[in-house]
């Protein structure tokens, strides 16, 4: 079964840096300003969460600032639910701000249904197998004796892309020659059983 993701998890990392003519933009400010644009495409509070951070205490602060500026930076991870709202995020991100955005994974939501799905249609193609199979050698199918699951098979896209921001082009949204919309690709999953039936 091949099925398109509705499910795209990706992480967002924030850093702080230097404005010219204004200096050191915080980050607070930067924290504020993403999750207001999140908000401003319509992404709900429940699709973000804090992936990691790394903040620089005060005292480390005072004794390297003649050394060497270190800056605060923090990791989202957001959970889109197709790659169009995902593409608006990165048009009216802070490329100053962005480090990278990576694209962790992708999943559906009704992925275990799917599964349960397949389970059936193998079961059900293993008894229709059987009674071909069976009718070749003069026999009949009796009870089913046993239905062994195996270890399930499913290749789930992993896009560990690095993208730059404010850059349809590099791969958020692809077209086609036709200028169709090319989505992500589609998860494949596999799943078989061995069953075993009497004789009769």
């Amino acid at each position: 079964m091949e099925i398109i993701p509705d499910e795209i998890y990706t992480t967002v990392e924030l850093k702080e840096y230097e404005k010219k003519g204004t200096g050191k933009i915080t980050l607070e400010k930067i924290k504020a300003d993403f999750l207001q644009l999140c908000k401003n495409i319509g992404l709900p509070d429940s699709t973000i969460s804090i992936d990691s951070y790394e903040g620089i205490n005060d005292f480390t602060g005072k004794r390297r600032k003649r050394k060497e500026e270190l800056y605060s930076s923090i990791q989202y991870q957001i959970k889109f639910s197709t790659s169009t709202k995902m593409d608006e995020l990165v048009e009216i991100l802070d490329d100053e701000a962005t480090q990278n955005f990576t694209i962790v994974r992708t999943s559906h939501s009704k992925i275990r249904e799917f599964r349960k799905q397949l389970k059936i249609q193998a079961v059900k193609a293993a008894k229709e197998k059987a009674i071909y199979l069976s009718e070749a050698i003069d026999e009949k199918i009796g009870v089913a004796i046993s239905i062994i699951e195996p270890a399930e098979y499913n290749t789930l896209q992993d896009n560990n892309n690095n993208y730059r921001l404010g850059n349809s082009a590099n791969g958020l949204i692809n077209f086609d020659q036709s200028g169709k919309v090319v989505d992500f690709k589609k998860i494949k999953l596999r799943y078989s059983a061995n069953v075993v039936f009497a004789l009769k």
